[in-house]
């Protein structure tokens, strides 16, 4: 199995968003939500859009099952991504019933995760990115750019639904060169 990668370089995360954009909002909203929840795929493919709508007003909070998991997570949406959503479901899905698949296939059903994997491909390669990126490099973006900002590993790590610290450090592609870097500017 090939390992895919975050994006780690935010010029290239903005172009990636204005690429999706002029394709449809749903595939923007799809790689937003990714990179902004930590959400695996196939939990986000499988939110409805009752999930992100009550009664025509978009949801701050989320209740997800995590289907690997079982576990409930809460999920805070950013006021970005709530206005992404009014969007696309005013300009595209104006009149989807609370029951539809929120990331709708233009053959009916939810998009399917391999549809999913090619938009996301085609807006990298686009985009300039050179990296194996895949569906899973929406969470594992939104770990990396956490650890950067400097969330605390272990909230990360419970964020992420991990075992262990060093999972986490793997999973968001933290190498030793840059585990190198960190103690050669200590030099104390």
């Amino acid at each position: 199995m090939n390992t895919v990668q975050p994006i780690r370089d935010k010029e290239k995360i903005e172009a990636m968003k204005r690429i999706l954009r002029a394709s449809s909002i749903r595939d923007e909203l799809l790689f937003t939500m990714g990179i902004n929840t930590g959400l695996r795929i196939s939990d986000l493919l499988s939110l409805k859009v009752g999930d992100v709508c009550k009664q025509k007003n978009t949801v701050s909070r989320l209740e997800v099952r995590e289907q690997k998991t079982g576990k409930v997570r809460l999920i805070v949406l950013s006021a970005k991504t709530c206005r992404l959503i009014q969007r696309y479901i005013h300009r595209e899905r104006p009149n989807a019933s609370i029951d539809e698949p929120l990331f709708l296939s233009q053959k009916g059903g939810a998009i399917t995760r391999q549809h999913a994997y090619y938009v996301l491909n085609c807006a990298a390669r686009y985009a300039g990115i050179t990296e194996r990126i895949g569906t899973h490099s929406l969470r594992k973006t939104f770990g990396y750019f956490a650890y950067k900002k400097g969330v605390d590993l272990a909230m990360i790590q419970k964020l992420l639904n991990h075992s262990s610290q060093a999972e986490t450090l793997r999973y968001i592609g933290i190498t030793q060169e840059q585990m190198d870097q960190v103690m050669m500017k200590l030099d104390l």
